[in-house]
Parts: structure tokens; C-alpha cells; sequence
């Protein structure tokens, strides 16, 4: 029963509601222990009664971090729906849970979708009730998925409760009254709907207190547990009763409130003791194993007995254990003296079968050095790691070398520990274990790979210069070419953020590696520094064709797409964007087919790069939407902040000022790696917003610290030289722009391209001489007539019928004026359509009134566009969910939400509407 909690309650309803409506929602329950988060969830799940599916599982403060452990048991019941999955999802739930073999590992994000196709499954004939208590104590890769799939969940029915746990009072973002709203917390639950329980007020807390069991309190004991509770509903009900007994020595209420569930257990007849700390150790609850390892040590099934009449634990229809609350539990663990914790862990290792559980159990009751089970362990970590459970696997990694009887080993699982706690973003952790390791060992190659942990570590913090230098000295020792090349790619990224010089140090140093044909990342190694290098003004050979490199790659054995990625920023240096819309595209292809969904973000901001170059906005909108999702499901704080600019530089053509401001301030905050690595492109977008919009001085000043400063080399910059040299220009400024004229027509003439040369020549067009600017000019749009960039085009045209106008040829400027303006309008951008029609107006001709969208299209939010045009190209709402990672469900929303808006009413017609 609940004792106030209207807010609550009501919150709980309308979640159902939704569900019950078709709709999915999302509820973040926090508070300190025993404030009634438990309660709030028992009402819900008796609030959806039999119209609702009920998954539950609750998160275990546990000694070992066992992968997808709580995933396993929230979807347990749901297993039989796998087969619904598209292919890469189900085999990723399959090997999450043990049930396959995993096959190149598993794709942290794509197990958060496949969790989000089940649920959907789940929710498929009835809505569908999630409930998660004490979600803080989830292991890592469940809570993962869990929140990957909460982030998504549109139009499924599904309903998803959660309660975690304060840190403490005072938390982030604490709200004590108001309702949920998203973002009140910092850490991996941000951004949920979240609603903040708090104490009883005092009635309740008053009624809460006569109703509990056991004799009335009066007097002076009554007061002084009101007060002492604070409206704690759990103190008010465990707290001792007696003055004597409420005593608390100034002790914080959690440990109160153990002290007191202590109390409770230590007068149970010892053997029910025995079998409690057993079930509290086993971290599935089933029944068969708690009692089998409990009869190995004396407790036989009557022991179970004595802690139910007393309501300590409760048993399930489906055979599992339930204590009555988190703190029960943690307090039989924690009055339990050491030698009865490690008998427990190996009484249940014993009772389980082979597998992953045992070997943990078996570990954490391990005393002295065991090689036969450290090589277990091992295998545990190796398992771990192929799905996608980094940290897990650190954690047995970590447990095994101290396990191992010989020095070299255990330096060995060390610095693999490291590595795996790397890949799970525990950068403290993997510090902490390379620390270790390193002074354990003088081999060369264990130091290069302790240097690569901590360069990876100093690289997400934003320390660029420090990463680049780890991994340049880590390659330069005596270590094999393979390795060194592998590391050289890393500091490649790292030098990127750091200045040109590094860049070109350690493209020479690849390209001086011996590697031999069949070496994986040969032909990477011999592409990069021909592709980039000339970008810098550095000599080196022509680059090969990036798709033989790509094939060559894959023959050699480099993994892709994930070895591939770089192929596609090195071409978008020199300017080779057709090379990179090819292949960014091939492989965002092959990604979503294999399920390595987590290189999607970065696949396809190169992608976006080169779709925005040759003009495709609207494509450049809707890939790097999809994009920018992705990153933020998965934490990729660098792709966030990357394409968050791209779309900032987007709204900027469009003239969406607020839209623009917003995206840039976004991609600026610093995540994980500082400073931001959207940084030139969001200045690069704010810089286009003020040039569309007339603001040449405020344009200028962005423009010129964006070209002349550290990041210069960056594509973004490179390509804001034409903008610098506008601005420049209609300030009377031109000198402004003179040196990074010269580098960019540099760039130009070693990428070879003629759209590149046509911006360079309109560059010359502006910054004169006068007498050579129409010969330039007309350079300029001959050379953008062989390529398909309308954007530049028409800006070149719009610059030539202006300076037309100004030398008083106003016949001679009205068609390019004109063509600049349905180009500009056609492609939605409208602070060039408004000069152009401003400059057209200007020669003495009535320029048309703004135009209406050109498309119903405009209407269509980028979701809404992608899912039509799948549609259209007679795709199934399961299988555009396959390719989308979304639910058919939402797929079907969406859909629903873009027929209105094309004045359409089925899907056979939206093939006709994308043609026209």
C-alpha cells in the first residue's frame, strides 16, 4: 500500500496510459534508499494488472561484474520472440546471453537495439510493462543496452519504469517537487524523464507509522522516530521501536537501516542464516541453485522456511528468490564474516554448471594463486570481450592475473585488463592497471602497449599532444612493424587536433614503415600520406584509387569496415569527395548489414561531409541526423560534437539562425574529449550564418581565426578559405585573406579537381585585379557546368551578377542573378535567395516573390524523408526498422505522421510524389 505519493501515482498512470494508447514512455524513479522507490514500481506493475506484459529485473550490488547478467534476466521470458529479429540483431542478443557463439564481437549499441526490436516484439499483442529496480547496480553492458533502447522507444506500447538510487543528498539536478522532466541527471541515465521521490509528509508518514506491525509506539520513542525517519517510509517501518534501541551513535540512516535488517537476520536459526547469505550471493535468484549450494553447506530446503514466515524473502511462480529490499541484502553480505562470503561464492561455483557463472564464483573464493582457474578466467574475459563487454572483461582480466603464479602472466592478463577497461571508457581504471603493469615487466612490447592504454586515456580527455607523442615513441621501439602501424593510425587521429607539423610527422614515419603486401594495414599505410601530405604542401606520390586501397585492405585481412574508416577522411582532405560519397556509402552499407553499427556515427559524418560538398543538403540533413543519434545513444562524445557542427553548417545555408546557434553552442560543450572536435566546424557555421545574412566584419573575424589558427589543416577550414575571401572582401579588407588565399590555392592545384579550381578562380575574381575579374569568372562557372555542385555555383553566379551590376551592366547580370535565385530557392537557401533577389531587384527588374517549397518534401522531418523513401522503394515496415534500428512500430508512425504533410493517403502512392 502506498501512503501519499498522489504525484507518483499519477506520473505511474499516465506512463500506462500511454502505453495502453500505443505510445511508449520512459520514467526515471530517484531517491535514497528506503524513500519508497520499490513501492512506487510495486504499484505500477498491480496498476497494469492483466492488460499488461510485466518484465522486471532489479540491478545487484555484486563482487564481479557479470556481462548482460541483468539484461538476461529482464528479456528472460522473451526469448522465444529472438527469431523476430532482423539477422545482426539476434545473433547479437544471442551471444549477449550465452546462447551463441559470437562472431567479431558484439556491437555495444547494436545489443541496445536489438533489446529495443524484443521489447517492441514483447509489446507486439499487449502493452508491455518494463520494470528495473535499483538500476545504479546494473552491470555496465546491460545498462547500456537498456539505455539505448529507453532512447528510442516512440510508438511500441511500451511502458519503462526505472529506480535508482541517490548518491547522496543534495544529488544533480535535485528537484524536490515539480514534474519528471528529462536532463536532471548527470552520468549514463542524463537525459531520461526523471521524478525525484522525497519523505512522506508527515501525515502519512504518521498514518505509515500506526499501521506498521507490533505495538503502537507512544510517548517519547514515537517522536523521536518521526524525526530520526524524516519521512523515510522503510525507517519508519525497520527502525527498532525502543528509545534504548533508537540510540544512533550519529550514524547515517542507510547504515541505520542495515544495522536494523542485521538485527532481524541474526535471530534466524543459523542454517536459514547460511542459506540467506548464499541467496544473496548467487546474483540470478533461481531457487534450485541457491538451495543446492546452500545443502553443501549444511542448509537444507527447511531452511528456507523461518525467513519467509518472517518476510524476509519471497519465492516466485517462476522459481525465483526476492528479498524484501536492495538493503536486505546488502546487509547479509555485509555482517557476513570473510570466510563464510568466499564458502558461499564456492559452494555456488560448484553448483553451476560450466560456464561463466562458475568460473566467477570459483575466482571470488579463490584464496592463493590457481593457474588451472586463472586460465578459466581468462576465457571468461576473452568471452566478455567478443560480446561486447569490455567491462566485464576488465574485470576478470584483472582477477585472473592475480590469480596466476607466474610474474609474466600476470603482467600479461594486466595489461590486457587495461586494454579491455580502455575500451569501456574506464580511463581511471586502465591507468590505475597499466601503473601496475608497467612496473612488473621491462619487456619493450608490454611498455608500447601500456603507452597505447594511456595515449587512448589521454586522448579522450582531450590531451592531444600528450596521446601523439605516447603513441609516436610507443612505435618507434623495437616492436613489429604491424604493431608499430597500428599505432602510428591511432596517433595519426591524435595528431590531427594537434597541428599540421605532427600530422606530417607522423604520416612519414607510416609511410617509412616496412610492412609487408599482406600486412592488413599495408595498404592503408601507403594511401594516407599520398592522399594527405599534399594537402599539407608536402611532397609525395599520387594517391591510388581509394577503392582499390579498400579492396587490397580487405584481401590483405583488415577488418572492415572499422579498419576502413580513415580511407574516407584522408579523401575528403585532398579534396577527392566523389571517392569518399562511394565508399563512406558502401560502408555505412556493409555496417548496418553486419550489425558494426558503432562506427555508424563516424562512417557517416564523412558521408554527410561529402553530400554537403557536392551540394545534396537535404541528403547531408537526414545522414547526419541518423548520425548524430547514434553518437548520442552511444556516448561517442567526438562524433556528437562533429556532427552537430555539420548541421549547425546546414542550418546556416537555410538561414535558421536559432537552429544554427543551438546546434554550434552543442557541438562546442567539451564531452569526453576537450576541446570539442566539432570546434572548426561550428565556427565555420556560425562564420556562413553571419556572411548569408550580411554581417561581412562579424564573418570575417570567425573566418580568418578559422583559416589562420591550429585547426587550418582541418577539411572544414580548408574549405571556409572562399568564405574568408568574400568577406574580406566586402569589408575592403582583402589582405586579410591574402595567406590563406595562397594556401588555398595551393590545396587546389594538388587536388586537382575543376570544382576545387573553380573556387579558387573566383577567389582571384574577387581579390582582383578588377580587369581580370569577369575573365575569372567566367573561368569559375565554365568548370562548375562539369560538376554537379549547385550551391557553389550559384554562388559563384550570384558574385559575377553583382559585380556585373556594379560595373552597370545590368542586362548583362540579370541570368545569373536569376539562375543564382531558383538554385537558392530550390535548395532552401534562403539568405542567399534574399540577396540574390535583393541584387536582381537592383538591375531594374521585379524579382519574384519568395517561392513556396519546392517539395512537399520540406515539410518532412529527416526520419520522416529517410523512412519514406524506403517506403517508396517498396521496403516492409520490419525491414526499413532493420536498416533504420527503430521498431516497425515507429516505422509505421512516422509514416503515418508524412502522408498528411504530402497530401498523400497510402503508401502506394509516396513513389510517385519522390519522383515528382
Amino acid at each position: 500500500m502506498l501512503y501519499g505519493r498522489e504525484r507518483e501515482r499519477a506520473a505511474v498512470d499516465a506512463l500506462l496510459d500511454g502505453a495502453r494508447g500505443g505510445r511508449s514512455g520512459v520514467l526515471l524513479l530517484r531517491g535514497e534508499p528506503g524513500i519508497g522507490k520499490t513501492a512506487v514500481l510495486e504499484y505500477a506493475v498491480a496498476a497494469a494488472g492483466d492488460g499488461f506484459r510485466v518484465v522486471r529485473a532489479t540491478g545487484v550490488e555484486y563482487e564481479a561484474e557479470l556481462p548482460f547478467a541483468g539484461l538476461s534476466l529482464l528479456l528472460a521470458s522473451g526469448l522465444d520472440r529472438l527469431d523476430a529479429l532482423p539477422g545482426p540483431q539476434r545473433r547479437s542478443l544471442e551471444s549477449a546471453f550465452g546462447l551463441g557463439e559470437a562472431s567479431g564481437g558484439t556491437d555495444r549499441l547494436l545489443a541496445g537495439l536489438a533489446t529495443l526490436g524484443l521489447l517492441a516484439e514483447l509489446a507486439s499483442e499487449q502493452p508491455l510493462l518494463c520494470v528495473v529496480d535499483d538500476v545504479q547496480w546494473l552491470d555496465r553492458s546491460s545498462l547500456d543496452a537498456l539505455l539505448i533502447a529507453a532512447r528510442r522507444l516512440r510508438a511500441e506500447g511500451v511502458a519503462l519504469l526505472l529506480a535508482a538510487r541517490d548518491t547522496g543528498a543534495g544529488a544533480e539536478g535535485a528537484a524536490p517537487d515539480g514534474p519528471a522532466r528529462p536532463g536532471a541527471t548527470a552520468g549514463p541515465l542524463a537525459g531520461l524523464p526523471e521524478l525525484r521521490l522525497t519523505g512522506l509528509a508527515e501525515p502519512d508518514a504518521v498514518r505509515l507509522l500506526d499501521d506498521r506491525t507490533g505495538a503502537p509506539l507512544t510517548g517519547p520513542a514515537r517522536r523521536r522516530l518521526l524525526a530520526e525517519a524524516a519521512g523515510n517510509p522503510l525507517a519508519l517501518v525497520e527502525l527498532p521501536s525502543s528509545e534504548a534501541d533508537l540510540a544512533s551513535g550519529g550514524l547515517a540512516l542507510t547504515s541505520r537501516l542495515r544495522i536494523a535488517f542485521h538485527g532481524q537476520v541474526t535471530g534466524l536459526p543459523p542454517a536459514t542464516q547460511t542459506l540467506l547469505l548464499v541467496a544473496a550471493a548467487e546474483e540470478n535468484g533461481e531457487l534450485d541453485v541457491v538451495l543446492a549450494a546452500a545443502a553443501a553447506l549444511g542448509a537444507g530446503a527447511e531452511a528456507l522456511e523461518p525467513a519467509e514466515r518472517a518476510g524476509l524473502v519471497t519465492v516466485g511462480a517462476d522459481r525465483r528468490f526476492a528479498f524484501r529490499h536492495p538493503l536486505l541484502r546488502a546487509a547479509v553480505l555485509q555482517r557476513a564474516p570473510l570466510q563464510q562470503r568466499l564458502a558461499a561464492h564456492r559452494a555456488l561455483g560448484e553448483a553451476l554448471e560450466e560456464g561463466d557463472r562458475r568460473t566467477w564464483h570459483l575466482a571470488l573464493s579463490a584464496t592463493a594463486p590457481d593457474a588451472g582457474l586463472a586460465d578459466a578466467l581468462e576465457r571468461t574475459a576473452a568471452r566478455a570481450e567478443a560480446r561486447g563487454a569490455h567491462g566485464g572483461a576488465a574485470a576478470a582480466y584483472e582477477r585472473a592475473a592475480g590469480l596466476t603464479p607466474d610474474r609474466d602472466g600476470a603482467t600479461r592478463r594486466l595489461v590486457l585488463a587495461a586494454e579491455a577497461a580502455t575500451e569501456e571508457g574506464k580511463l581511471e581504471l586502465a591507468e590505475a592497471l597499466a601503473e601496475r603493469a608497467g612496473a612488473r615487466t621491462d619487456s619493450v612490447f608490454a611498455h608500447a602497449l601500456l603507452d597505447q592504454v594511456r595515449a587512448v586515456a589521454h586522448f579522450w580527455r582531450g590531451a592531444y599532444p600528450a596521446a601523439y607523442r605516447l603513441l609516436l615513441d610507443a612505435a618507434a621501439t623495437d616492436i613489429e612493424p604491424a604493431h608499430a602501424a597500428r599505432m602510428l593510425l591511432q596517433a595519426f587521429h591524435a595528431a590531427w587536433y594537434v597541428g599540421e607539423e605532427p600530422v606530417a610527422t607522423v604520416l612519414d614515419r607510416l609511410a617509412a614503415l616496412p610492412l609487408g603486401a599482406d600486412e592488413p594495414l599495408a595498404p592503408l599505410a601507403r594511401h594516407l600520406p599520398a592522399a594527405v601530405l599534399p594537402a599539407l604542401g608536402r611532397p609525395a606520390g599520387p594517391p591510388p584509387d581509394v577503392r582499390a586501397t579498400a579492396a587490397a585492405a580487405r584481401k590483405a585481412g583488415a577488418e572492415s569496415p572499422v579498419d576502413l574508416v580513415q580511407l574516407c577522411g584522408a579523401t575528403l582532405v585532398l579534396g577527392r569527395d566523389h571517392e569518399t560519397l562511394e565508399l563512406a556509402a558502401e560502408l555505412t552499407t556493409e555496417a548496418r548489414a553486419k550489425g558494426t553499427v558503432g562506427v555508424l556515427p563516424t562512417l557517416q559524418f564523412f558521408l554527410a561531409e561529402a553530400e554537403l560538398f557536392h551540394g545534396r543538403h537535404r541528403d547531408a540533413e537526414v545522414t547526419a541526423t541518423e548520425g548524430l543519434a547514434l553518437a548520442r545513444d552511444t556516448g561517442q562524445a567526438q562524433w556528437t560534437s562533429q556532427l552537430a557542427s555539420l548541421l549547425a553548417c546546414l542550418a546556416a545555408f537555410a538561414g535558421d539562425d536559432q537552429r544554427c546557434a543551438e546546434l554550434a553552442a552543442a557541438a562546442l560543450v567539451p564531452g569526453s574529449a576537450a576541446p570539442a572536435a566539432g570546434e572548426p566546424w561550428a565556427h565555420w557555421a556560425l562564420a556562413l550564418l553571419d556572411l548569408g545574412r550580411g554581417r561581412a566584419a562579424a564573418a570575417a573575424d570567425r573566418l580568418h581565426a578559422l583559416t589562420t589558427g591550429p585547426y587550418r589543416h582541418h577539411v572544414g577550414a580548408t574549405r571556409a578559405v572562399p568564405d574568408l575571401v568574400e568577406a574580406a572582401v566586402r569589408l575592403g579588407e582583402p589582405e586579410r585573406a591574402a595567406e590563406p588565399y595562397e594556401r588555398f590555392a595551393r590545396w587546389a592545384g594538388a587536388a586537382g579537381t575543376p570544382w576545387a579550381e573553380a573556387l579558387r578562380l573566383r577567389c582571384q575574381a574577387l581579390l582582383g585585379p578588377d580587369e581580370f575579374a569577369e575573365s575569372a569568372y567566367r573561368a569559375a562557372l565554365d568548370l562548375h557546368e562539369g560538376v554537379h555542385r549547385p550551391f557553389e555555383r550559384a554562388r559563384t553566379a550570384l558574385l559575377y551578377g553583382e559585380w556585373l551590376r556594379r560595373e552597370r551592366r545590368r542586362t548583362d547580370a540579370r541570368p545569373h542573378l536569376g539562375a543564382a535565385l531558383e538554385t537558392f530557392e530550390r535548395l532552401g537557401a534562403e539568405p542567399w535567395a534574399d540577396r540574390a533577389r535583393a541584387e536582381l531587384t537592383a538591375t531594374g527588374t521585379a524579382a519574384p516573390a519568395p517561392a513556396a517549397a519546392a517539395s512537399a518534401l520540406t515539410a518532412l522531418t529527416p526520419q520522416e524523408l529517410q523512412i519514406a523513401r524506403l517506403a517508396a522503394r517498396g521496403l516492409t515496415n520490419r525491414d526499413i526498422a532493420a536498416q533504420l534500428f527503430l521498431s516497425p512500430r515507429t516505422v509505421g508512425h512516422h509514416l503515418y505522421k508524412a502522408y498528411p504533410k504530402l497530401g498523400i493517403a497510402s503508401r502506394t502512392e509516396l513513389a510517385a510524389v519522390l519522383r515528382a
